[in-house]
């Protein structure tokens, strides 16, 4: 399995510095049945539910009808965008009608407006703010793109849900003062990034424009990332490389290769891969050591993302790409499914690496 991943990887680096969609039939049929296998098991679960009198204590299932499986509601809500996308990729394939059969159980009209609902009750306005709200609004695209009769019909279900969540992110943009640069849920950086690129392919120009101001506001000035300090204990996000991934959405290129040498001095430029060594995780059956696995794979697309905005001539490109390759062979050979904790997340990173999703 380990030499499957390698090929995968080698092969999805390509010498433009940009990755080919490359995610084989065999590797989507896995990561699909982490997601079939999660998205409606119920428990163990962990909600983060503000209780406002005796009525709010129900079972995850009648909170959020649609999304309540994968041990949370951000793995359920990416859990479902990693079904979609393989079964747009492959949709011949075994695993795509029971992915299909799984979305049309949860994306009903019904629950998507109970679920609405519940994200504009009192007491919910920072709910899954802003890393939950940006999957959801992949979830929104992925299904908005996919051209069957079906997908249509979710995408319109998702409509009053998909709304909820723009909302409770332009009114957080407008107030917030400052980002959040942590590893893990709160960062602001790969929030955004999700958002301004559903902004864009939706054609909601008025909230694209607002990411990308609060963007400038919050990075444009920024000098000397402490990359050496990375990676916290717990983190499954890089926040140095969620700065720049987001950094290379709005600057054209040759102001983002000026912005990028004063933010990340530490880039090789002789090919190297030494600078930044995958994270490791001592025991990927604790949940929030297993953060690191998904580390290995979001610094992998990270990396992609950013060496894909830079000049073709820049000397940077080569080392980006060594890196990435490495972390992205640590972080697939990581998806095994052997413990739950892993498992009912790592395949929606693992699908996004390999699709190029981001890209």
């Amino acid at each position: 399995m380990r030499s499957l991943f390698l090929t995968l990887i080698c092969m999805s680096l390509s010498t433009s510095g940009l990755p080919a969609a490359n995610l084989d039939e065999a590797n989507a049929a896995k990561f699909a049945g982490l997601a079939l296998a999660c998205v409606h098991r119920e428990y163990p679960n962990k909600i983060a539910h503000v209780l406002n009198s005796d009525a709010d204590v129900k079972p995850p299932r009648e909170l959020t009808p649609a999304f309540y499986g994968c041990f949370d509601w951000h793995s359920c809500v990416h859990g479902h965008w990693l079904l979609a996308r393989v079964a747009r990729t492959y949709p011949q394939a075994p695993f795509a009608k029971q992915a299909e059969d799984a979305l049309a159980l949860s994306l009903t009209s019904e629950n998507l407006k109970r679920e609405a609902a519940y994200i504009n009750g009192a007491g919910r306005a920072s709910f899954e703010r802003p890393y939950g709200l940006a999957w959801l609004l992949q979830l929104a695209t992925e299904l908005r793109e996919w051209d069957t009769p079906q997908a249509k019909e979710w995408s319109a279900a998702m409509r009053p849900l998909e709304d909820a969540a723009v909302q409770r992110l332009q009114i957080w943009l407008g107030k917030l003062s400052y980002p959040v640069r942590s590893g893990e849920h709160s960062n602001t950086a790969f929030g955004l990034g999700l958002a301004l690129d559903y902004a864009r392919e939706s054609g909601h120009k008025e909230f694209a424009g607002l990411i990308e101001k609060r963007i400038r506001d919050f990075y444009l000035k920024d000098r000397a990332c402490p990359l050496s300090y990375e990676p916290s204990g717990e983190d499954f996000l890089s926040p140095c490389l969620a700065e720049a991934d987001v950094m290379r959405r709005v600057l054209p290129k040759r102001e983002f290769a000026v912005w990028l040498a004063a933010f990340l001095p530490q880039i090789a430029r002789d090919g190297a891969a030494a600078w930044l060594r995958p994270g490791v995780s001592a025991d990927p059956s604790d949940g929030k050591l297993a953060h690191l696995d998904g580390l290995n794979l979001s610094r992998a697309w990270m990396l992609q993302g950013i060496a894909s905005a830079l000049p073709p001539e820049d000397p940077r490109i080569a080392s980006l790409q060594a890196v990435a390759a490495s972390h992205a062979r640590d972080g697939l050979t990581a998806v095994t499914g052997a413990h739950y904790e892993g498992g009912h997340w790592l395949g929606s990173f693992a699908v996004y690496l390999l699709t190029g999703r981001g890209l």
